[in-house]
């Protein structure tokens, strides 16, 4: 076929961008915020939910889990006590939040670092206990990822002990849903610290991130997760008689449809364990919404068609609803580090603070009066009083957290109409 001038050009134009298309893509280390889930029977590890299971996305604060198993391993070894002391470095002082407000030089127990991170989802703590165990940071994330092939997890690469934006830290679904079972398995004695609810470090009550697990029947952990590059993610796990499930969602758009989203999952989950059916598989592109799982499963249903319907009818069925949660938009590798490093951005982000004291029973009072004048505004929310500083200059921020931007505009429109001081606190300011 004989092509013009004009023609030959235009077809060069569109197979350079083509070109330059595909090498962008390629470029990608991982699908950031792409949507991924799975539920596996915790006795057996048969699967009963999956999709896009071996995704490959940023793991977050699901990482923390590791850093858990490995300081659990040191435990049932006796190389160190709950009581063990380790000692905070400027490096892990420094850390973005969410965060303890360990300073350099300050001793900390090894249960106080268990109980930051499973509730809290401290950065620093996971440092602390990073460089106590390995030394250095970097050296324990090696001993991380040894673990974790180890135990068969071998789409997961770790890189730091937090789950802070890294580009080389990646898992999938499936991975972190083997790394759960075992360590439920392997340290049954210590997996109780992930139904912890409330500690008190230094006088601070410091509740869970983990609202899902208040609610949900048989829930009993284990981690939530927040980057922007990779959207809300969860691991849970919940037991019902003898039977219990480990659920993992990857990429959720919001910390509530995540949660709910999960609740679904392990219903499905407990449906089939105990009927005896097969796995749903699914596959996902694009929507804005958490699906139901109702829609998931008739996805499945129909990407797996009978053969013999499929020899009977040539004519192609309707397509299956696919869908897939997009997480934030940004790119992994954005430069504004600040606007990454949350770490853990549980349950919805925004808080207000109603004040700054220099003892935590008058920060208490002040967040609570606040909460009664607030009435149904503060229906999801709870009273976060953030300590900062040490000794003489401590200060006791009375804060309450759990709202969206909108909902804590709204209260601090509220209270400054009663003359009351507030103002909205942004979770990644």
């Amino acid at each position: 076929m004989h092509l013009s001038r004009t023609g030959f050009l235009n077809r060069l134009r569109l197979s350079a961008l083509a070109l330059a298309a595909a090498l962008t893509l390629a470029a990608q280390p991982a699908e950031a915020g792409r949507y991924a889930s799975i539920v596996i029977d915790a006795e057996t590890g048969s699967l009963l939910h999956a999709t896009n299971p071996d995704t490959k996305s940023y793991p977050a604060s699901l990482t923390k889990v590791m850093t858990l198993f490995l300081l659990f391993d040191e435990l049932d070894s006796g190389r160190i006590r709950l009581d063990s002391k380790f000692t905070t470095s400027a490096h892990a002082a420094a850390q973005s939040p969410s965060k303890l407000g360990l300073e350099p030089g300050e001793k900390i127990s090894v249960e106080s670092l268990v109980l930051a991170l499973v509730t809290k989802s401290a950065n620093d703590a996971a440092v602390v206990a990073a460089e106590g165990v390995g030394g250095t940071e970097a050296n324990f994330a090696q001993m991380m990822t040894r673990k974790a092939h180890a135990l068969g997890m071998r789409s997961t690469v770790y890189r730091n002990a937090s789950g802070l934006p890294d580009l080389g830290q990646v898992s999938t679904v499936r991975d972190q849903a083997t790394l759960a079972r075992a360590l439920i398995r392997s340290h049954p004695g210590y997996y109780k610290y992930f139904s912890t609810r409330q500690f008190v470090y230094e006088g601070q009550p410091i509740n869970t991130h983990n609202r899902l697990m208040l609610r949900y029947q048989g829930a009993d952990g284990i981690k939530t997760g927040y980057i922007h590059a990779s959207g809300f993610n969860l691991i849970s796990s919940a037991k019902r008689g003898s039977q219990r499930v480990i659920g993992v969602v990857f990429g959720g758009t919001t910390a509530a449809s995540r949660d709910k989203h999960m609740g679904q999952l392990l219903d499905k989950g407990f449906a089939r364990l105990r009927k005896g059916e097969s796995v749903e598989m699914a596959e996902a592109v694009s929507n804005d919404d958490l699906p139901d799982l109702d829609e998931l499963v008739a996805a499945a249903q129909a990407a797996k068609a009978p053969a013999k319907a499929a020899k009977a009818v040539k004519a192609k069925p309707a397509p299956a609803k696919k869908v897939v949660l997009r997480a934030p938009a940004r790119a992994a590798n954005d430069d504004d580090d600040d606007d990454d490093a949350v770490g853990d951005a549980d349950p919805a982000g925004w808080a207000i603070q109603v004040g700054a004291f220099n003892e935590y029973r008058p920060a208490h009072k002040a967040a609570s009066d606040a909460a009664k004048k607030l009435g149904g505004l503060v229906s999801k929310a709870s009273i976060d009083i953030d300590k900062a500083g040490k000794g003489a200059k401590t200060v006791y921020r009375a804060r309450i957290s759990g709202f969206t931007e909108d909902q804590a505009r709204a209260a601090c429109k509220r209270l400054g109409k009663a003359g009351k001081a507030c103002k909205p606190v942004n979770p990644n300011a």
